[in-house]
């Protein structure tokens, strides 16, 4: 049975496409040739940032062209980059306190509460939510909450403050990681032994192996609990 072809509209010019094609293979189909914006494919990065709207409808919708299937009447603009605040800093010279936020990213304290940011995320995560225990230090809530964040700046592309909300938390998950996390031994461990190279051998013969069986490998490693 054939596909059923949709209408888009990529960066405003109609296309024609199969109905089961994602958001990237679409613009593919249409005669893009890739070059930024395409990173791993798999929802993992976050450099398939894309904006779109329905025809007909209000919503301004975010999402991740590598995992967004196509739909009729879908206007697409993508995202392949956008300008976060990025701090510079010495994880060892600072400290996990309020104080740090202030020097560092003190627009945290401009926040409306519109909600703006967790709408757009494309990772569904409660943005706001950790932007407002960022402002109260709680750094490992921060660090929880934002754990799956892709840094792909949908968020900060929405937001009237102008918070660059990947950059803070990724600050506070090495401040957590660094100074409130309990300490890993075995993982730390586990690093000297491959700083040793302890590990080459094993890991020059895994990258010979074929991409489905390094797949197959990954999907039924073993997870520590």
């Amino acid at each position: 049975m054939e596909n059923k072809t949709v209408d888009i509209y990529l960066f405003g010019k109609k296309y024609s496409v199969p109905d089961n094609l994602t958001i990237m293979t679409a613009m593919e189909y249409a005669g893009y040739q890739l070059k930024r914006g395409c990173g791993c494919r798999g929802g993992f990065c976050g450099a398939c940032a894309t904006i779109y709207r329905i025809k007909g409808k209000q919503e301004l919708c975010a999402c991740l062209a590598c995992q967004t299937q196509v739909q009729d009447g879908m206007y697409i603009a993508t995202l392949p980059f956008f300008p976060l605040v990025k701090q510079t800093y010495d994880i060892n010279k600072i400290r996990p306190d309020e104080q740090i936020m202030m020097q560092l990213y003190p627009e945290i304290y401009a926040c409306v509460g519109c909600n703006a940011c967790t709408k757009a995320c494309t990772q569904d995560l409660n943005v706001m939510q950790y932007i407002a225990y960022a402002q109260r230090g709680e750094f490992d809530k921060v660090a929880e909450l934002s754990f799956d964040c892709v840094m792909c700046g949908v968020c900060s592309s929405r937001c009237p403050a102008g918070i660059s909300h990947p950059q803070v938390a990724m600050l506070a998950r090495r401040l957590n990681g660094k100074y409130l996390a309990p300490g890993c031994g075995h993982l730390e461990e586990r690093v000297r032994e491959i700083k040793d190279g302890k590990f080459t051998d094993l890991i020059d013969a895994l990258m010979q192996k074929p991409i489905e069986e390094m797949k197959e490998l990954y999907n039924n490693r073993e997870i520590e609990k």
